[in-house]
């Protein structure tokens, strides 16, 4: 069985009701950002050009090791003789097991070369999680990445699942595999992710090549990627950001730094290990981001970098912080994932002068980000702050329902976010009904897709363009960045025998705590 006998065709597809005068409207007040890019290629194929220039550059780092371009592009193609030998192939699922880090880079390039479809089992979940993946994703085999033992929930979830474990480290001394990637197109299905049900059953959102691509090209083209430029690598694997964490680098000959989980949770570790890596971009969720200003202001003055400040206020430059003189080298943070405070931007700015911020949203049926916007101070007098204008070739219409149909919206007043565009992903995996509820046929736009994403996130645009991020509309919420469904944990507290009746709300602990 492959991937696409899970996925609902798109002639299955609904057709949004609205009207053809509303769809000339929706047209018109589209935001649309045309861009060339060149969709044609897999990562390793980039990957592997790189290489042939240039094989010693440095490709790829986590805290046990470090790879070359060369040697990221060899690692792969042994990985994928052994998932080949092992029953994987064109179309099925590979599920990679363990803790981010090069082998997981190198596992994801693996897939790409045999055309299969990774998904990821992260370490830190419990068995039964894994094993509700492995089977709802329809995994063939499950690549444990560990490079020392088994690791046992993945041991036992294989077992549950009915599917094979396979070390990573079993590729070591095995041919390199040959060919090109086996890519029939732009439109094959390249990863999938979990997201939050409210059913209590996650959602395995497809995504296909294209929209992963042209997601890295966006965040090249925005951010203004270069050969110099490294990525630190912080999502979990189950996060949409981790993809482009772990390959958009690699698309312009950059390097990618694996930062392990006592790293990033530790802030004074993580600004010296971006001081030391020489780490320019950076993508966090808003929380993390404040965590890090707020554990940086205390390290600076009473705790362990209290003597670095002192030396930096006098070394950098009149208007710089000694933060600033910390993170000295980093160009870029990303805050994504959750809504963006309007105080955290503020302190950002200007504690961080050198560093830009860009608030990034998107779902990740849409291959993640979808719009991208760089605060500036003039935002910083919105209550709320906007999300910014689409990244490239992608389509966002504002619309709002009444009792006839969809109507479009027009600047400034608020509706729902519909995406269109090369973005746009494949539905649920064995999931059609809740596929037919959040995907439709585009009605607007001859794209790449031909489908259009119903978000279920509020906005408005505001005068220049840019949408402002209002809430949701159904009771779906994030927490720490994590996407979920209120109604998912409703509906697993309810199996239990000695619950009757639950209704789940979300409290911020800083309320709690000042009452």
């Amino acid at each position: 069985m492959t991937i696409a006998d899970g996925l609902l065709g798109f002639a299955e597809l609904p057709r949004l009701p609205i009207s053809p005068q509303e769809i000339e409207r929706a047209r018109a007040l589209a935001a649309r950002r045309p861009h060339p890019a060149d969709l044609a290629d897999a990562v390793i194929t980039l990957v592997e050009r790189v290489a042939a220039d240039d094989g010693d550059r440095p490709a790829v780092a986590d805290d046990a090791r470090r790879l070359t371009y060369a040697e990221l592009a060899a690692e792969a193609r042994r990985l994928a003789t052994l998932l080949e030998r092992e029953g994987a192939g064109p179309g099925t699922v590979v599920a990679v097991g363990g803790e981010r880090g090069a082998a997981v880079i190198a596992a994801f390039l693996a897939i790409e070369l045999i055309g299969a479809v990774y998904v990821p089992a992260d370490g830190t979940w419990p068995a039964a999680r894994v094993t509700e993946v492995l089977t709802r994703a329809g995994a063939v085999l499950l690549l444990d990445t560990g490079r020392e033992t088994v690791t046992p929930a993945f041991a036992e979830a294989a077992r549950g699942a009915g599917v094979r474990l396979v070390r990573a480290a079993e590729a070591a001394g095995l041919p390199r595999w040959s060919g090109p990637a086996r890519l029939d197109g732009p439109d094959q299905p390249r990863y999938m992710l979990f997201t939050s049900g409210s059913t209590g059953r996650p959602k395995g959102a497809v995504v296909e090549h294209q929209g992963m691509l042209n997601h890295l090209h966006a965040k090249v083209v925005d951010l203004d990627m270069t050969v110099r430029d490294t990525v630190a690598q912080t999502a979990p694997l189950g996060f949409d950001i981790s993809i482009w964490q772990m390959l958009c680098p690699l698309v312009v000959g950059g390097r990618v730094r694996v930062v392990g989980d006592a790293t990033a949770y530790d802030s004074v570790a993580f600004a010296r290990l971006i001081g030391t890596e020489a780490i320019t971009i950076v993508e966090l969720v808003p929380t993390m981001v404040r965590l890090l200003l707020d554990d940086l202001a205390t390290a600076l003055t009473t705790g362990p970098l209290s003597d670095t400040a002192a030396t930096l206020e006098t070394a950098t430059l009149e208007t710089a912080t000694p933060a600033t003189g910390l993170l000295g080298g980093l160009r870029w943070m990303l805050a994504t994932g959750e809504e963006l405070p309007t105080e955290v931007a503020r302190r950002w700015l200007r504690e961080m002068p050198h560093a830009g911020l860009v608030n990034a949203y998107g779902p990740t049926e849409c291959s993640d980000d979808v719009t991208h916007h760089t605060v500036t101070p003039a935002d910083l007098e919105l209550l709320r702050l906007p999300i910014g204008t689409p990244i490239i070739n992608t389509d966002l219409y504002v619309l709002r329902r009444d009792n006839d149909g969809w109507h479009a919206c027009e600047p400034g007043e608020s509706g729902e976010l519909f995406v269109g565009g090369v973005c746009v992903g494949r539905g649920y995996a064995g999931d059609h009904d809740r596929t037919r509820e959040a995907f439709f046929q585009d009605p607007f736009a001859d794209t790449p897709t031909g489908r259009l994403y119903r978000t279920g996130d509020a906005v408005r645009a505001l005068p220049r363009g840019a949408l402002q991020y209002l809430g949701r509309v159904d009771r779906q919420v994030k927490i720490a960045g994590v996407r979920m469904e209120l109604g998912e944990i409703e509906a697993v507290l309810q199996r239990h025998p000695s619950v009757g009746a639950v209704a789940v709300v979300v409290q911020d602990f800083a309320t709690l705590r000042r009452h």
